[in-house]
């Protein structure tokens, strides 16, 4: 048995306060938390390459291992860091530079080149209902990135509904109904039932109701648990059934702590269900920023001309500290200087 619930509300257990709509933040409000929210990350990555990248120091061999050094402990990953080393050498010979403070600005040129691929904003506009599948491992984030991108479509005019399709935690359940009492938006919750049918339900009420987003929660899995991952291809294909061509995104939500481990998770969920987007969690709780990187370059070479857009990623807990991914942004905030 299926239903929409909208009880009395009730405080969020992990959420403060909702702050002011999006449109009332200034964009330097935001970068200003984006900057915050990397500190961990700045002070292994940004505050270590301000000393490699010294004034006074020489190119030479014990610069590059440094340099190296400092990529991979802050999970640029091998593959994403011979990327960058290789090819800072290269325009260094090229343009006859002696000294790491002239390679400085080049290392965020090439950040770019890696990154600027997976910016892609996600466009909801294109489909009515527009299905959001999120999937993910337990304690990534994925319940509360629902809660917080219900809220950020909202503060946009959407009408959203979301979808209770963790049937495996009845906490997920209780956690997607709070989300949903304090955005004041509908949720579609099982008594009983399976994913799959939650959500065919979701999708069916929401064209019916005139919704423009439905963000459907599965439960979280191992990329090991193979049985576990044939029944979320089994909900994708249900999806399909109650709305032909859904869903028209598939987000997978990582946390950034978990470093190199994103990306075996990246490719088996890919692998099992064509991942379209990437919700990058918790980067203002670790110093592996970097692993973005990682993931872009990985996906590069593995998949060239198709990369997984990285659509949002989160630096904070309150409702308005998940936003569209923005390469330029998230350079500067991570190697400028440390001046407010």
């Amino acid at each position: 048995m299926f239903g929409f619930l909208k009880p009395k509300p009730r405080p969020a257990p992990d959420t403060p306060a909702a702050p002011a709509a999006d449109a009332a933040t200034p964009q330097s409000g935001w970068f200003s938390r984006l900057r915050e929210g990397l500190s961990k990350t700045r002070r292994q990555f940004g505050g270590r390459l301000n000393s490699v990248f010294g004034a006074g120091r020489k190119l030479d061999e014990a610069f590059y291992e440094e340099l190296e050094t400092v990529l991979l402990t802050s999970d640029v990953g091998v593959t994403a860091t011979e990327f960058l080393i290789d090819n800072l050498r290269a325009q260094a010979r090229r343009e006859g530079y002696t000294e790491a403070a002239q390679l400085k600005q080049a290392l965020g040129e090439l950040l770019l080149t890696l990154l600027r691929p997976i910016a892609q904003p996600l466009d909801v506009t294109t489909q009515k209902p527009f299905v959001i599948m999120l999937a993910g491992v337990n304690g990534s984030g994925k319940t509360t990135s629902i809660g917080k991108l219900a809220h950020y479509y909202q503060q946009r005019g959407a009408k959203v509904l979301l979808a209770a399709g963790d049937t495996f935690r009845a906490a997920a359940r209780e956690q997607l109904i709070v989300w949903g009492e304090r955005n004041n938006v509908a949720v579609v919750a099982p008594q009983s039932g399976d994913a799959a049918a939650v959500i065919y339900d979701a999708v069916n009420a929401a064209a019916a109701r005139g919704i423009d987003v439905v963000l459907a929660d599965t439960a979280g899995r191992l990329p090991t648990q193979l049985h576990l991952m044939e029944e979320i291809r089994k909900v994708k294909r249900v999806i399909d059934k109650a709305l032909p061509g859904a869903p028209h995104e598939v987000l997978l939500v990582l946390d950034a702590n978990t470093g190199q481990n994103a990306l075996a998770q990246v490719k088996a969920f890919d692998d099992a269900l064509g991942v379209t987007g990437i919700v990058m969690t918790k980067l203002d709780g670790t110093a592996k920023g970097g692993v973005i990187a990682a993931i872009a370059h990985t996906r590069a070479k593995a998949h060239p001309g198709t990369p997984i857009a990285l659509r949002f990623i989160g630096v904070g807990e309150g409702l308005d500290d998940l936003r569209p991914f923005d390469a330029e942004e998230f350079v500067t905030a991570l190697l400028g200087d440390d001046e407010p």
